[in-house]
Order: structure tokens, then C-alpha cells, then sequence
């Protein structure tokens, strides 16, 4: 019996040294929690600035969220909206991409009333715009901007819209879309109005609204004027840039 029980202590101890001996096997660290998101914006309006985290592990930020509903409020009534995070993840990508530390805000939310004010006023605002729902932004950013439109694009990321002569971008976090208003576009736009004004398809209130004419009632001789003036403004601001 006691060479067994020797035998079973060396088999015993053998184990043990080798278990002893053999690497363990390396843990997984875990991974460092994500980054806060951060922006730097300025609002070209009013003068104010944003700069900080708006998104941590977490989700967005309360307080910052509740900070750039005011920050990116219509500034010309003064009313804001809870806007989209999805608009402003969009917006810091493509600053990081591009490398652009801060954006210059020229246009965020704004009420239907603003927007519709200024559809009568500027070309190529939407009468359904995604500015309404506060999921657009119309930014400037010290980089280059057409590489940050072409960024912008591939990302797929919603609407991208693309205003040369004015020199901004505008994202949202709508449906994926592209459009340009400059250069070939603005001058196809200028043609459809000089069509339009020609035919007597264009209708021009007291206070600059635009309008499809009536076949009825054409355009007075003052409409006309009134609508080659317009022409005329916009011409000479497209080519001033």
C-alpha cells in the first residue's frame, strides 16, 4: 500500500507542476469606453457659441441637447425644437473627416412661418424643408468645403445640398439625397424663370411672393419688371461670389 500511495503523490505533484508551469491563458482587457463626441459650433446670427460634448456611452447628453435646442433655435422668432442627434452626428463626422476643429452654423431650425418667408424671399428653399423638423443644418467650415461636400456625400449619411456661390453645405438626416444650387444649377434655374416670365407663368405679389400665373389673367408690365429685376439681383449675386 505505501508505494502506491508514494506513487499517486509523485503522479499528484507532477500535475500540479505543470499546471503550475503552463501559461495562462490571457485575459481579454476590456475594451476603454467611446469617446464623448464633441462640437465646436458658432451661430453666424447671433454671435453665440457651442463648445463640448453633446454624446457620451451613454446616448446624447440632456444638457447639452438641451443647450443646442437653444443654440440652434429659429433666431428669427426665438423658438426651438429638440433636434435631431442623428443631424448632428452627421455634422461632426464630416468635420472629422475632413479635419475641421469647428463650423460656422448659418441656418438650423426654423418654424414655418420663417420658412415659408423665406421661400418668397431666396431660391432654393423647400416649402417641406427638413430645417422645419430640426434635421438640417446650413454650415461653413474653415476647410475646404467642396471636400467636405464630397465627404458628406459618400457618406449616405441624408440630404447634402451643395451652394458654391454662397459658400456653405447643408446636411440633414433625412432621405439620402444630393442637389447642387450653383453653376450649372443656378444658371438652369435663372433659364426656367426667363421661360416662366416669357410664357407669363410667373406671378409676383406686392411683397415679392412668387407664384404660377394664369393663363386668364397674364403678367402686368409691372410683374414682368418686377420678375427681371429679380433675375437681374440673383445674376448679380451669383456672379459676385
Amino acid at each position: 500500500m505505501l508505494p502506491s500511495l508514494v506513487m499517486d503523490r509523485r503522479v499528484f505533484l507532477s500535475l500540479l507542476s505543470m499546471a503550475l508551469a503552463a501559461p495562462t491563458a490571457a485575459r481579454a482587457a476590456p475594451s476603454p469606453p467611446p469617446e464623448p463626441r464633441r462640437l465646436k459650433l458658432i451661430n453666424a446670427h447671433t454671435g453665440e457659441t457651442f463648445s463640448g460634448p453633446y454624446r457620451d456611452a451613454v446616448g446624447p447628453i440632456p444638457a447639452a441637447m438641451e443647450d443646442l435646442s437653444a443654440f440652434l433655435r429659429d433666431f428669427h422668432s426665438g423658438e426651438t425644437i429638440a433636434y435631431d442627434v442623428a443631424a448632428l452626428d452627421f455634422l461632426a463626422d464630416v468635420m472629422a473627416a475632413v479635419g475641421a476643429r469647428e463650423a460656422t452654423v448659418l441656418s438650423a431650425y426654423r418654424t414655418r412661418e420663417t420658412n415659408e418667408m423665406l421661400a418668397r424671399t431666396t431660391f432654393g428653399v423647400a416649402d417641406n424643408s427638413q430645417h422645419i423638423y430640426g434635421r438640417a443644418l446650413d454650415i461653413y467650415l474653415p476647410a475646404r468645403l467642396d471636400v467636405a461636400m464630397e465627404t458628406a456625400r459618400a457618406m449616405r449619411r441624408g440630404g447634402v445640398g451643395w451652394y458654391p456661390n454662397s459658400h456653405f453645405i447643408h446636411l440633414d438626416s433625412g432621405p439620402v439625397r444630393n442637389w447642387d444650387l450653383g453653376g450649372a444649377g443656378f444658371e438652369r434655374l435663372l433659364l426656367e424663370m426667363r421661360d416662366l416670365i416669357a410664357k407669363g407663368g410667373l406671378d409676383v405679389s406686392p411683397d415679392g411672393a412668387l407664384s404660377l400665373g394664369d393663363d386668364d389673367h397674364p403678367l402686368s408690365a409691372n410683374q414682368r419688371l418686377a420678375l427681371h429685376r429679380l433675375v437681374a439681383k440673383a445674376e448679380a449675386l451669383a456672379n459676385s461670389h
